[in-house]
């Protein structure tokens, strides 16, 4: 092709002439493009029109040019990023303008700039954005974060085309037809590219959000999903509006979106999404456009290619272009005079046959995918019932582990009772041992006296006898002498009397003697059967005696055992009787004391009661004034000057959302008991406080956002402190403490937060929150790294000493030892740090909680958490660089480049700690000592390697004694060559570090948002 036609093409497309672009001059510009493979030709042109003084040029410029990164050659993209800044300039110049052509210019000139920028950092996507699933995939490269960053770009380019799309709407008096006129079709023109794009882009982005849905949590996504919510209604309405307008109905399907988003929190739904296919009837050329054939001439195609080639690259054009005539001026073998032959037949032939097998691939490419789809989603649903399945799983595990630890509780209070039991029993068994040994011992003492009675019957029983018989030996002592008496009265009668008398007298006298003998004789055989029974009787006696004494013994201990227990007992008996008299004595005193106190018990709860409640009237009547000088605060002039962040409000008010169910719950509790006053006060204080600094923080707020916004925020503050006085209003009259209604608080409050909610900067993963743990949780991950490098110097070090010998050996220990002491000096550092942190929230928090003071200083909390990962990460490095080292697979280089960065990011580490701190803090002294000792090691590290090397790398002695002057000055041009060699990829290199650090820079500051606006309260 001619480029000079091409540029006449460009001239006669983009003119000052309020109408629509000849769809025939748009296809010469884009084919040109495809002829020199790039824009060169098209910018050329372009530059010397005068954009910047026409609004209507400007626009159809925008709409030419739209077409040519749709439908040109890829190399359009590249060569028009050239001109980014101008268009960029463009933009903010036609952006002064409030109406017409100039405000559209502007917001036309974003787009195009967007566009290019998406396709620059996404290669993969064509100007068309055509693509496959598989193709959509392969752009993330199966990696999570690259699909996040992708639907966050595809939100803006999209945000992008609805900004267009409404403002040509808002542009056009849509009570007349204005799509008929030429001035409105030439401003509506351009949509139709607007409309393929959105429709890919709708698509894509609803597949990429299933996607994420499918790897991240929910909540992590909330913000995704309220921005394409917000997007999918603006989206439907404008695709809505313009299938009803007469320009478009013979130009271009549009398709309809369903009548609900998509729900992503359910996989399954991801098969009944159906991709928007956008339709160019093939007669949709506008009237001024002529008919055109495709170009087939020898600069673009070869007329000897073969058929099947030329079957497939037709159909292309025709579906970019439209279908050809036989009156195209282009089409050269019409000028020749040449007619349609067979072969061009088979070619149309071949064409329809292609197109048919390409309908049926792409309905079997939707049918497999829509299988995929659903298969997919019954992927998802099996996982999620597997991990349900495991969360009970591990609720069981704890619910064992509970149940296990009660067992092994009751099992220790059964070991205990059946402890106690048995003592118990031991006790009773001996207190029955006891008993019984008592009543033994008191039967033994009952038989004792029994038988000393019966021993003392004995021995009166042989006293008796022994008198009678020494009463019959007397009497046969009386006897016998009165028998001699007798004898000699006897002899003295018979000297007198008569022999015979005599003789008589005698023989009486010798009978008598003889029973007197007999008499004798049986009492000598009585006495000695006394004195024989008396003797036994004596044996016997001294027996009992005996056994007399020793019961007497055993009597006198029991007597005594008996006096001590009866003395005993006495004395217990008396302190019962004195104990149970005192007892009476005290219980009379204590039952009236009771008594007493009772009443006055009675005086105290009435007077408390009044307390309370006159506490509970303090406390609300104060919590009312604190409410109304936060009110009263809005009208001050000196608090506009204050500002605020969202993110600040949001917390505030969601500390007021927690503050009113403590609220509620300590308000049931005094109704059912009115002894919790107490925590009610509490409640009434922390709310009314809570509340206060809610509105205040919303005023605050509410000066940094538009003003439309600004008096909607400011009108929920007032209404919020005004439902916060009418509940504590309620809360003062006893009759409506317990119908206070605080769902209308609560809903002013839900109202402001899902103000702050919005005016909170988007793509914001961290909630603020979360920030004091997670300081907490970095601190403790960089001791845990640290440690972890210190413990893997120490075993690389056993192992090179198990291993190496000699110089390597001895570089190895130093470089390891000079690590080691490096690690440790981090470790102090981090240390002191944590310590310097703790107490600079505890100083600068106040009154406030942990996680306000980081909500309210979350840029310095983020750069703790930086700087915190920065030298963790740096540790890790250091000890693989140093690994390499040790193995000889390593480089010097790159172990001293590792110490020079965990020097700067402790150096980091230290400025974030030190920002806020007081400048005669102990701990600040320490964390700057603990600093120069990491920057001293850190210089231990460089000159131990640097040591190392020098002995490790042998140097080459340089020997020119046998080189010739010729030799020499080849050696010395040569070195002159690798000099300047050297020094060109040093700069290079230089250059290529200075552009990775402003990158580094440019993503760090993005990541801790240094492009916001410093946020706090005046």
């Amino acid at each position: 092709m001619d480029l000079s036609k091409m540029a006449v093409s460009i001239n006669k497309a983009i003119n000052t002439q309020e109408v629509v672009v000849k769809e025939k001059h748009a296809r010469t510009c884009i084919l040109g493009t495809h002829h020199e493979k790039g824009a060169h030709t098209f910018w050329a042109a372009v530059n010397r029109l005068p954009l910047s003084s026409n609004a209507v040029l400007c626009w159809k410029f925008c709409h030419v040019f739209h077409k040519l990164l749709r439908d040109g050659h890829p190399n359009v993209i590249k060569d028009s990023m050239r001109n980014k800044a101008d268009l960029s300039d463009m933009s903010r110049m036609w952006g002064h303008l409030s109406e017409g052509y100039g405000k559209l210019c502007s917001i036309y000139l974003k787009l195009l700039i967007t566009k290019m920028e998406f396709h620059v950092k996404n290669p993969r996507f064509p100007g068309n954005l055509q693509m496959s699933n598989r193709q959509l995939d392969e752009a993330g490269e199966n990696d999570v974060n690259n699909f996040f960053q992708l639907t966050v770009e595809m939100f803006d380019y999209l945000e992008c085309e609805l900004n267009l799309f409404l403002g040509v709407f808002s542009s056009l008096d849509m009570s007349r037809s204005v799509s008929v006129t030429a001035a409105g079709q030439c401003r509506l023109a351009p949509l139709i590219q607007v409309i393929l794009d959105s429709s890919h882009l709708y698509d894509y982005t609803v597949k990429l959000l299933f996607k994420l849905h499918s790897c991240l949590p929910a909540d992590t996504l909330q913000g995704h999903r309220d921005r394409f919510q917000e997007q999918f209604k603006k989206l439907k309405s404008l695709f809505y509006r313009s299938s009803n307008l007469q320009y478009f109905k013979r130009l271009i399907q549009i398709p309809q979106l369903p009548e609900n988003p998509p729900n992503f929190l359910r996989a399954s739904a991801l098969s009944e999404h159906i991709s928007p296919v956008v339709v160019i009837p093939a007669e949709s050329s506008s009237p001024e456009t002529e008919h055109m054939v495709d170009l087939v001439t020898e600069d673009l195609v070869d007329t000897d290619i073969p058929v099947q080639p030329a079957a497939v690259v037709e159909p292309r054009f025709d579906d970019l272009f439209g279908t050809s005539a036989a009156t195209d001026p282009f089409n050269f073998n019409s000028q020749n005079g040449m007619r349609k032959d067979d072969k061009d037949r088979l070619i149309e032939q071949l064409t329809r046959d292609i197109q048919a097998l390409r309908e049926e691939l792409e309905s079997f490419r939707l049918e497999s995918g829509r299988l995929c789809q659903a298969l997919r989603g019954r992927v998802n649903e099996l996982e999620a019932e597997l991990a349900e399945q495991s969360h009970l799983r591990m609720q069981a595990l704890g619910e064992s582990e509970f149940l296990r630890a009660e067992l092994d509780d009751l099992r220790r209070v059964k070991e205990d009772t059946a402890k106690e039991q048995r003592s118990l029993t031991e006790i009773e068994r001996k207190a029955v041992a006891n008993e019984q040994r008592y009543t033994k011992l008191k039967e033994k003492y009952t038989e004792l006296v029994q038988s000393h009675a019966d021993l003392l019957r004995k021995n009166a029983e042989v006293i008796r006898q022994m008198t009678v018989a020494r009463a019959a030996q007397d009497e046969v002592d009386s006897v016998r002498r009165e028998m001699q008496e007798k004898v000699k009265a006897a002899a003295e009668r018979r000297m007198t009397s008569n022999e015979q008398e005599q003789v008589e007298q005698l023989q009486q006298l010798q009978r008598e003697l003889i029973s007197s003998r007999v008499e004798l004789d049986s009492l000598k055989s009585t006495m000695a059967s006394s004195q024989q029974s008396s003797e036994e009787l004596s044996s016997q006696l001294s027996t009992v005696e005996s056994d007399k004494v020793e019961l007497a013994e055993s009597l006198s201990k029991k007597e005594e055992e008996l006096a001590g227990l009866g003395e005993e007992l006495e004395r217990v008996q008396s302190s019962l009787a004195s104990e149970r008299e005192s007892g009476v004595k005290t219980a009379e005193a204590l039952q009236n004391q009771l008594n007493e106190k009772e009443s006055r018990e009675q005086a105290l709860e009435s007077q408390l009661v009044a307390a309370r409640w006159s506490t509970l009237q303090g406390a609300v009547e104060e919590a009312e004034r604190i409410v109304q000088d936060s009110l009263a605060q809005l009208d001050d002039p000196a608090h506009i000057s204050c500002t605020s962040s969202a993110d600040y409000l949001a917390s505030r008010c969601q500390a007021s959302l927690d503050c009113m169910d403590r609220l509620h719950s300590a308000r049931d509790s005094y109704l059912a008991d009115n002894t919790g006053v107490s925590e009610l006060v509490r409640a009434v204080t922390h709310l009314a406080h809570l509340v206060g600094d809610t509105i205040v923080q919303g005023s605050a707020t509410s000066h940094m956002v538009p003003v439309e916004q600004a008096d909607a925020l400011s009108d929920s503050v007032k209404a919020c402190g005004a439902e916060a006085l009418a509940l504590l209003g309620q809360m003062k009259a006893q009759e409506s403490l317990a119908t206070a209604d605080i769902a209308t608080l609560r809903a002013a409050l839900d109202g402001i937060l899902a103000t702050a909610e919005k005016l909170r900067p988007q793509g914001l993963e961290l909630q603020q929150g979360e920030l004091g743990d997670l300081v907490e949780q970095e601190m403790a991950a960089t001791s845990a790294a640290v440690e972890s490098a210190a413990a893997r110097i120490e075993d690389m070090l056993n192992k090179s000493r198990a291993v190496d010998t000699g110089i390597k050996m001895e570089v190895n220990e130093r470089i390891l030892a000079s690590c080691t002491d490096l690690m440790q000096a981090i470790k102090v550092l981090v240390l002191s740090s944590k310590d310097l942190q703790r107490d600079i929230v505890e100083s600068g928090r106040g009154a406030a909680s942990m996680k306000d003071f980081y909500v309210k200083n979350s840029r310095w909390t983020e750069g703790l958490i930086s700087a915190s990962k920065a030298v963790g990460w740096g540790a890790t490095v250091m000890v693989d660089a140093a690994d390499l080292v040790v193995q000889g697979k390593g480089k010097y280089e790159e172990l001293m480049v590792c110490s020079h960065e965990i020097a700067a990011s402790t150096a980091q580490l230290v400025a974030a700690s030190k920002v806020k701190a007081d400048k005669d803090n102990a701990n600040l002294g320490r964390l700057k000592l603990a600093s120069k000792g990491v920057t001293q090691a850190t210089a231990g590290v460089v000159a131990s390697t640097k040591s190392g090397k020098s002995q490790i790398q042998e140097k080459d002695t340089m020997d020119f004694s046998s080189m010739s002057l010729t030799q020499i000055k080849r050696q010395e041009m040569d070195s002159q060559v690798s000099v300047l060699e050297l020094e060109t990829k040093l700069q290079k290199e230089r250059e290529r570090l200075g552009e990775l650090r402003k990158k580094h820079y440019e993503l760090a500051g993005v990541a801790e948002g240094w492009g916001e606006e410093d946020e706090g309260t005046g």
